[in-house]
């Protein structure tokens, strides 16, 4: 395998303001401020960085409310000029953050703006293979709407499931999607006596065929519970006839068996012809684990953190067999319930309940 590295891109940007908070200056006084250097940048490390002060009288030395990853020391100087350390934590995400430090002399107030840079996101290539898609999970706090679509459809509409699919939030604004703290979160929860969750789509007008797909997520816990990393074609017509791709299945009541399964008019989960396989994933409830599956016009395999969990080769049997040479776009999901995931009942005191993604890959061949 080989790597590449994508290092977030820095900005930086400075905020001045002088006589916040309603106060006023003392007559015939007016405090100076004077801070070296203007910004402070730095990179993902723990480190401390310097800064300058000189003032007209003492002063303080603030970070903004709520900010656990800096400190200052001094915090208060009784003197006019004073070199201040701003201790700056390890960043262990991937994003970029930014804050500001205050520096208060009477009634005048700089503030100075501090960034420091997320991590590096390395990303292992398969031999043969480009990079062709991806989403991390690290910009804004929704998905983009230029990669991603979210069902809406209600309860019962597919398998029996419980849940009704929204666009982004519920009808009292509950989150069903949100991208947070270098995730995509998928909520399921209740709300005025129905379940609400997630659904979405990646390119679902163009979708990949085929290629070298993976995912890195951690499951949720609880009875009823159904999580779902899988491919529907892009140029649907019927079911199964068109086919359908599972890369990872799992279902609250039997935790930690994650499963995949192709599905065809030769082989359908509906007379017990469908091509699956199951294994069990050690804390798949309780961590992150990648879940992949490498397709060609010859064979899918699917794996489970490197290891074959499912290999079916194409037969030469026809569309029938083998309805797998066509687009598909990758799906997100969590139900709720439904023929399987309420296979042995419900249980609505874990909810609510959030499947995490940190990140989803689309490589194809050279």
């Amino acid at each position: 395998m080989r790597a590449i590295h994508l290092i977030p891109v820095l900005f930086l940007t400075l905020a001045c303001a002088c006589g916040g908070g309603g106060e006023k200056d003392a007559p015939g006084k007016t405090e100076t401020i004077t801070v070296t250097p203007a910004t402070l940048s730095c990179d993902q490390n723990e480190q401390t960085l310097t800064l300058d002060v000189k003032a007209s009288d003492a002063f303080q030395v603030f970070p903004a409310d709520g900010v656990n990853w800096v400190s200052v020391e001094p915090a208060y100087s009784a003197q006019a000029s004073a070199q201040v350390a701003v201790k700056v934590k390890k960043n262990d995400t991937y994003r970029d953050r930014e804050t500001f430090i205050t520096i208060k002399c009477g009634s005048t107030r700089e503030k100075v703006t501090l960034t420091q840079a997320g991590g590096e996101v390395d990303i292992d290539i398969p031999d043969g293979y480009n990079l062709v898609w991806r989403d991390e999970f690290n910009e804004g706090s929704e998905l983009k709407s230029s990669d991603w679509t979210h069902e809406v459809k209600g309860d019962h509409w597919v398998n029996n499931e419980l849940q009704t699919y929204v666009n982004h939030t519920s009808p009292n604004g509950g989150l069903v999607t949100e991208v947070k703290d270098g995730s995509l979160q998928i909520h399921c929860f209740k709300e005025g006596g129905k379940i609400y969750s997630g659904r979405v789509y990646a390119k679902v007008k163009t979708g990949w065929q085929y290629g070298y797909i993976e995912g890195r997520i951690k499951l949720p816990k609880g009875k009823g519970t159904w999580p779902a990393f899988w491919m529907m074609p892009v140029n649907f017509t019927g079911w199964p006839d068109s086919g359908e791709i599972d890369i990872m299945e799992e279902v609250g009541y039997h935790p930690n068996y994650v499963s995949s399964s192709l599905h065809a008019n030769s082989h359908v989960h509906s007379n017990g012809t469908q091509v699956t396989h199951e294994m069990y994933c050690a804390g798949a409830e309780d961590d992150f684990h990648v879940y992949a599956i490498e397709w060609t016009h010859e064979n899918i395999t699917t794996f489970v953190d490197g290891k074959v969990q499912l290999s079916y080769d194409n037969r030469g049997l026809g569309h029938d067999d083998w309805p797998y040479d066509a687009p598909f776009y990758v799906i997100l999901n969590l139900a709720w319930g439904g023929d399987w995931g309420g296979q042995t009942g419900v249980d609505e005191s874990a909810l609510p309940v959030t499947m995490l993604v940190d990140y989803v890959r689309v490589f194809q061949k050279n």
